[in-house]
């Protein structure tokens, strides 16, 4: 993929950008089997590709610059702001958008954030899309003065982008590396996007955390669906559920499925989807994942942050009852050493699926079965 700002040197986020698509992919695969190695017998499934342009559903953007001339980008080494509203990462309908999201800047009196100064207002502007054309915008304030500006001219901005069908602004005063802060302002009266993924219309709420890249995270759940299948079994348990990707796409008649997830706007999204499903057998949970409890569910699906699970969530699964764990991973170090903590399961089945193009980024998703037990028909 040709990208001008990597030819001007203005973002080097996509380190592999040079790099032919298919060489890229096959480097990760062979990476992530290395990184496995300890685990003699574990099939490797064929990876899963992205598209190399256009795959990203959310843009998180710096904004900096001035009232009159915003950028929304990243910081050079420098502080100052760079401009990627072209990022061929995003589809051509973000690329549409945030021009007008600048414009807004300018006409709100939207202040940005200057980093050296610790003067401004408007620290980011998060956006993320839909695959049927809607988005959501956050707005990142280091304070709330903004917000009445704010309100006086959204509806102006939402009658020339019906697209654009939920809005909050977010309240992060800290002058530290920090995305968000832990105060959100709903400034519609629609509070979730829908975001349908392999057949299910899931719902994102402004705080809600989903996988960048909508095509492969329908993959993932469509693997994670298709061994669910295989071993048939009656009962669930997803750990780290978020808005309940994989418990609800692993729903069936007969298996209950039980989402346990520490963020109560994602569970309240998960509820919302299950209810418009009419899947009863499937509930939520806002809870902490580390402290649930022994697992009795015959199936876990576990899909922790970058440090994975740790020692105590590894020592209780070992001592429940599950015959089976579907492992998604982003990070391959943290899930190397949670399969050696995890010794009385047999990882069978993996695969590699590219979330992030371009990067040394992926996903990767481990079938374990309980030692002593008959291995299911494996893919190939």
């Amino acid at each position: 993929m040709q990208c001008g700002y990597f030819d001007a040197g203005l973002c080097r986020s996509c380190t592999h950008l040079l790099t032919p698509y298919a060489d890229q992919l096959a480097a990760k695969d062979a990476h992530a089997r290395a990184a496995l190695a300890d685990h003699p017998g574990l099939v490797w499934l064929a990876p899963v590709a992205s598209a190399e342009g256009g795959f990203r559903n959310k843009a998180k953007m710096v904004v900096a610059g001035t009232v009159e001339e915003p950028t929304l980008g990243i910081l050079d080494t420098d502080g100052r702001g760079v401009d990627l509203r072209g990022c061929g990462l995003y589809s051509p309908a973000m690329h549409a958008l945030l021009p007008s999201l600048a414009a807004l800047v300018t006409t709100a009196g939207l202040t940005p954030y200057d980093v050296a100064t610790r003067r401004g207002e408007l620290k980011h502007v998060l956006v993320t899309e839909s695959p049927g054309g809607e988005f959501l915008v956050r707005w990142v304030l280091r304070s709330t003065e903004p917000l009445p500006r704010l309100r006086k001219h959204l509806p102006g901005f939402l009658a020339a982008h019906p697209e654009v069908v939920v809005v909050s602004a977010n309240r992060q005063p800290d002058h530290k590396a920090v995305l968000e802060g832990e105060e959100e302002v709903l400034l519609t009266a629609r509070g979730t996007l829908t975001v349908e993924v392999a057949g299910i219309g899931l719902h994102l709420g402004p705080r809600s955390f989903f996988q960048t890249n909508t095509a492969v995270a329908a993959e993932l759940y469509r693997q994670a669906r298709g061994w669910a299948d295989r071993v048939a079994p009656t009962s669930v348990l997803d750990l780290y559920c978020g808005v309940g990707g994989f418990a609800l796409h692993l729903a069936a008649p007969g298996r209950r499925v039980h989402g346990v997830e520490v963020s109560e706007q994602a569970v309240a999204s998960a509820r919302t989807t299950a209810a418009e499903l009419g899947l009863t057998d499937v509930t939520f949970a806002a809870a902490d994942a580390t402290a649930t409890g022994v697992p009795d569910a015959d199936l876990v699906v576990v899909n922790p942050p970058r440090r994975g699970l740790g020692p105590a969530l590894c020592a209780t699964l070992e001592a429940g009852a599950a015959s089976t764990i579907v492992y998604s991973s982003c990070h391959l170090g943290s899930l190397a050493r949670d399969l050696a903590a995890l010794p009385s399961y047999v990882a069978r089945e993996a695969r590699l699926l590219d979330m992030f193009p371009h990067t040394d980024h992926a996903e990767v998703v481990v079938l374990l079965e309980r030692r002593g037990q008959t291995a299911v028909g494996s893919e190939k």
